[in-house]
């Protein structure tokens, strides 16, 4: 009946604190579906968004149409050609002004820079088959002066690198068919048949895509996939901000105090508050989930797909909850103040949420960051919610993070125990 009537009063309390309940259910989803929807045009931008490119052929030579025509067909690109007369400063003004993530110049001399590499290459391939070959054929090197890459500051270096992979490949192909060409006429004094340079220059390989994983189940990976998991452990640490909150107020209005002059023990209220909490994180994961589920179909969004360990996921999502909520309470006892309680509980969420691979992905974290992972319980939640949506893995696949989490909620539990002793409020 104590623990019952705690729970009342403590579900009382949290209700009326609109501004947290806000803080732990809007913000979530807001969160959710505005990453959700930035990454997915990111995993889909080679597939169904091609990049905005701009294009100023100044050459007239054949290669320089089979380049474009190369970038065009690539499924990379979504080209838009300007006049043969633009200067660099205008191509400059045209990527800034309507957002084009790259520009690319071809000067005049492109095809004969091309042909002249070609030509040299393949007479030195004919000397090393002891037959006649011109190789002083004189050539810069290919791209120098010819071919120019404008791109927009704001672009990743690693979409820069992806962009100047492409073209790099789109003149090699072109020089290497000439190449052939070349080769082909010296030794058979007659052109090369297209059908062979096609045959020749095929450079599909035959890569088969293993999915790496603990499970049999092959998980469709998007965007949802990764984001809806960890956002909702973000959710599920942030309600320190309406926890510790509350615990404050406790304290500095004499409710401690109260208690103690009671027929009861203090330890009933902390079960009541972990109680009331943890079913609070579980909705909350409820909520995300069922978000994921049924409404990102609705506004264009991959739909989230759910592990096939529903029990795995009960048990991972209640753990990673009472975690989340041994930590709001460690704040709230040792935060002197409301403020105190608010700006630290944010701050330190942020930062264990960076430090676990929630905002920044482990495998790009600095070396010397690394360590510092497993002090962070959001690192553990992540990778045991990873095990179960990406890896397709079960409750004994994620047993090593489960494990670490609840090392972390025991070691919590004992420091908020320590303290609420060394005041005297138990």
């Amino acid at each position: 009946m104590k623990l019952a009537a705690t729970i009342k009063k403590d579900i009382l309390i949290l209700l009326r604190d609109r501004v947290g309940l806000l803080l732990m259910f809007l913000m979530p989803l807001f969160l959710v579906l505005i990453v959700t929807s930035i990454q997915s045009s990111t995993f889909d931008i080679v597939g169904k968004n091609r990049i905005s490119v701009l294009i100023c052929n100044k050459d007239t030579g054949r290669l320089s149409k089979d380049f474009v025509h190369a970038l065009d067909t690539s499924g990379m690109f979504k080209l838009t050609y300007i006049g043969t007369t633009v200067t660099s400063q205008q191509i400059t003004e045209e990527i800034r002004s309507k957002d084009y993530v790259a520009g690319v110049l071809i000067e005049n001399g492109f095809s004969g820079q091309l042909q002249a590499a070609a030509k040299q290459t393949s007479g030195k391939a004919l000397q090393s088959f002891g037959l006649e070959g011109d190789t002083t054929t004189a050539s810069m090197p290919v791209g120098e002066n010819t071919l120019n890459l404008y791109y927009n500051p704001v672009i990743q270096q690693s979409l820069k690198l992806s962009v100047k992979g492409v073209l790099n490949s789109a003149v090699q192909i072109i020089q290497s068919r000439e190449t052939l060409k070349d080769l082909y006429f010296s030794i058979n004094e007659a052109p090369m048949p297209d059908s062979l340079q096609n045959e020749m220059l095929r450079n599909n390989a035959n890569i088969k895509e293993i999915q790496v994983g603990t499970g049999n189940e092959k998980i469709v990976l998007n965007a949802s996939q990764h984001n809806v998991p960890a956002w909702t452990i973000f959710a599920m640490f942030f309600v320190v901000m309406s926890l510790g909150s509350n615990i404050v107020k406790e304290k500095s209005s004499g409710s401690f105090i109260r208690l103690k002059t009671l027929p009861t023990n203090y330890f009933v209220a902390l079960l009541s508050k972990q109680i009331t909490y943890l079913a609070v994180t579980f909705l909350q994961a409820f909520i995300i989930f069922f978000t994921g589920i049924y409404l990102f179909p609705l506004i264009g969004l991959p739909a989230l797909q759910l592990p096939q360990d529903i029990i795995g996921l009960i048990i991972v999502t209640l753990i990673s909850g009472w975690c989340a909520v041994s930590y709001a309470l460690c704040v709230g006892v040792f935060a002197q103040t409301q403020e105190q309680a608010n700006g630290f509980g944010a701050v330190s969420i942020v930062i264990l949420s960076i430090l676990g691979g929630l905002m920044i992905p482990s495998f790009i974290m600095p070396e010397s960051f690394k360590p510092l992972m497993a002090i962070s319980p959001l690192h553990w939640c992540l990778q045991a919610y990873y095990g179960l949506f990406l890896e397709g893995g079960t409750l004994r696949d994620v047993g090593i993070n489960i494990l670490s989490l609840i090392i972390i909620t025991f070691t919590l539990q004992a420091i908020v125990l320590l303290e609420l002793k060394r005041k005297k409020l138990i």
